[in-house]
């Protein structure tokens, strides 16, 4: 099979679309819905510094896909982030 048919770069974006986009429902239902319950602050606090490590690496090596898809996946990661930080410091500060 000739694994030149599809360009490297190529398979990158379409990696980096897919995984990149995969947030963007979550990251709607969170900032539509406030609803964080079920959302982990650890996980995403870890996950945002791993990708914003991604995207740092990404810059070094002159990489566009992963440029692209981690500086949009931070921007997404860290809006679940926020809401849910904020939400919860909210519901503390305002006692029902």
């Amino acid at each position: 099979m000739d694994h030149n048919l599809i360009p490297n770069n190529w398979l990158g974006y379409l990696a980096a679309s897919l995984t990149t986009l995969s947030f963007v429902p979550q990251a709607l239902l969170t900032l539509r819905t406030r609803e964080v319950h079920g959302i982990s602050a650890t996980m995403y606090s870890v996950f945002t510094v791993g990708v914003a490590l991604w995207l740092a690496y990404g810059w070094r090596l002159g990489e566009w896909p992963i440029i692209i898809a981690n500086a949009l996946t931070l921007m997404l990661a860290a809006t679940i982030l926020v809401t849910k930080l904020v939400v919860e410091w909210l519901a503390r500060a305002v006692p029902r």
